[in-house]
């Protein structure tokens, strides 16, 4: 429902006349504003003129629109435990939606929502198979329709949003999604269509290198599978070209990329037990600074291990220092090794500015809290954490400047 409030002076007579349509084909509720007015004044030429007035528009659909979050990465890269540690930031655990379909993909809790994009599939299993392409193509998803419910969404209109069945493979009935305060779309494409890319007011690339999406798999298919070496080997090789034509180039977009890489604390090693982790930063993003460590702008070494933190072989390495990426510029922030403790990881968190943290000690108490989740012992927990907490801080600082602002239409 929208109210309208028409303010005129004594000559001029306006009416406001709201229509509103239920559906559309596009699968969300519509609603459009029409504004009628008349009256004349004659001028001292003689001329005949419209008299001012001033008409204030607001909806019902909330007092700010949705914040967007966009969260790319491949699959099995640890977007869901991202979304675990970034809705744990906000209070209230994510389910999904009470009463609807049990396969749904959608997460709820109290702030957040999160749309998992595999449900903009144009494809089921078996159309894929026929059609010989991967979930990964473009192809088998419907942008189109991902725009007009992400923009609808975010501009406070609720959305019928399709399903796509993990289980059956196929394409269920849709479910009705509202206007949360923060929605977070994650998947394989959140970045890959220019308009979609434009609702995101903050996006997130979580980038594992091959070398560690390799170990991980392994370690995953051949002790918990059966797999054979060589039957992993093909199916890497035949998923990479899609993941690199149309995965991996969103990484350029991101203004935040968390990097999984090997460690260099450890010569020539294969395991990928011991990680490093990369957070980049991109300069000039409006309510994002980046976090630095010591001194801001510094290109700063620093080896933590002594007194204040226990450090089993090979140790803990930190480096933070300015950078260029895909372009951009960038502040770097780096772990190397793991902890053999988090409750002193607060040593570190200590030297650490701009964590947007509210009260002292709150990055650990995060980490603590998920101590079971997979990375916390080393910088993909650490760096996820700290990432939930600027988009907590990003999003209070868009709606204080947002909230309550009417819209205004002014004619003389």
């Amino acid at each position: 429902m929208a109210i309208c409030t028409v303010y005129t002076t004594p000559s001029l007579n306006s009416t406001c006349s709201i229509s509103t349509t239920s559906k559309t084909q596009l699968g969300f509720h519509q609603k459009q504003v029409v504004f009628y007015s008349s009256g004349k004044k004659t001028s001292k030429r003689g001329s005949n003129t419209t008299s001012p007035y001033v008409i204030t528009c607001t909806t019902s659909a909330g007092d700010s629109k949705t914040v967007v979050i966009g969260l790319a990465a491949d699959s099995g890269c640890g977007k869901s435990t991202f979304m675990r540690r970034l809705t744990s930031v906000f209070g209230g655990a994510a389910e999904p939606p009470k009463g609807g379909n049990p396969d749904s993909n959608t997460l709820i809790s109290d702030t957040t929502t999160v749309i998992c994009l595999d449900d903009y599939h144009s494809l089921d299993r078996t159309g894929r198979k026929q059609k010989g392409v991967t979930a990964l193509d473009p192809r088998a998803n419907d942008f189109d329709l991902m725009y007009e419910q992400v923009k609808a969404l975010k501009d406070g209109i609720p959305v019928d949003k399709p399903i796509y069945n993990h289980v059956s493979g196929l394409l269920d009935p849709p479910e009705l999604i509202k206007p949360p305060k923060i929605l977070v779309i994650e998947g394989l494409h959140p970045m890959f269509d220019s308009r979609v890319r434009d609702l995101l007011d903050f996006s997130i690339y979580l980038d594992i290198s091959n070398e560690v999406k390799f170990a991980w798999k392994i370690q995953r298919d051949m002790a918990e599978r059966g797999h054979s070496l060589e039957s992993i080997k093909a199916s890497i090789e035949a998923r990479k070209p899609d993941f690199d034509a149309y995965i991996d180039p969103q990484k350029q977009y991101a203004d935040a990329v968390i990097e999984v890489l090997p460690t260099q604390l450890i010569p020539d090693d294969n395991e990928g037990k011991i990680l490093r982790v990369r957070l980049i930063m991109k300069e000039g993003v409006e309510f994002f600074n980046p976090v630095y460590l010591f001194d801001e702008g510094s290109t700063i070494s620093w080896i933590p291990c002594g007194r204040k933190l226990t450090c089993s072989y090979p140790g803990i390495k930190f480096f933070y220092g300015p950078d260029t990426y895909f372009g951009h510029e960038v502040s770097v922030l780096e772990m190397d090794g793991q902890f053999d403790r988090l409750d002193e990881l607060i040593y570190v968190e200590s030297h650490l500015s701009n964590i947007s943290t509210k009260f002292y000690g709150e990055v650990t108490q995060q980490m603590l809290k998920h101590a079971d989740f997979p990375g916390s012992s080393n910088g993909t927990g650490l760096f996820q954490t700290i990432v939930g907490l600027k988009i907590r801080d990003l999003f209070e600082q868009l709606i204080s400047t947002t909230a309550k602002t009417p819209v205004e239409a002014t004619k003389a």
